[in-house]
């Protein structure tokens, strides 16, 4: 097996693992206000979020950035909170039209937390590694696919109940980001960062 099919797997499968799945929660809730004809969008999103956890990631990995392990892990449900909330608040009519940069912005701010709180886990698969280049990019392309991956799940599962079981668009999007955000919240308590 190839060094970069080795880290495409780690990737790939730390993002698809179920025990992850506070990433998988900020994925769908990035998603929640979208529907299938906004696949174009939720791709910008979701790269907006790889770039910025790819910047933490690296410079976290290479010990160019330092910082408290318990408060990333304590930002990350805050970010799921933040993005959840603010589904809430976002009108149908501003997705269609595509008055949602914002949403962009906060994917990649957002992702740059993620990014740190990958760091420990990639610095643990690297070990002493002379060059970090491959596998760091071999890693991001299979956290890409795997958010991908999840991505389509989701926005499957959406087209069944909008577009067939005539569920409405809002409240599909109110469901599923209230759903995340109290599971947010419940992330948040048990980190006892605040506590």
């Amino acid at each position: 097996m190839s060094e970069f099919s080795l880290y495409y797997g780690l990737g790939l499968n730390h993002i698809l693992n179920i025990n992850g799945y506070d990433h998988i929660l900020f994925v769908v809730a990035l998603c929640a206000l979208y529907q299938s004809g906004d696949w174009k969008k939720v791709l910008i999103l979701v790269t907006s979020f790889t770039i910025g956890h790819s910047i933490t990631l690296a410079l976290a990995t290479l010990e160019v950035i330092r910082f408290d392990t318990d408060l990333i892990e304590f930002l990350i449900p805050v970010t799921i909170l933040f993005t959840a909330i603010s589904n809430l608040f976002t009108k149908e009519y501003q997705v269609t039209e595509g008055k949602i940069l914002r949403n962009y912005m906060y994917a990649g701010f957002f992702g740059l937390i993620h990014g740190m709180g990958f760091s420990n886990y990639l610095k643990a698969l690297l070990g002493t590694d002379e060059s970090i280049v491959l596998p760091l990019f071999a890693f991001n392309v299979g956290l890409e696919v795997g958010q991908i991956i999840i991505v389509a799940a989701f926005m499957t599962v959406g087209v069944i109940l909008v577009l067939l079981a005539n569920v409405s668009r809002r409240d599909w999007k109110m469901i599923v980001s209230s759903a995340v955000g109290g599971i947010a919240i419940m992330l948040m308590l048990n980190t006892g960062y605040l506590f």
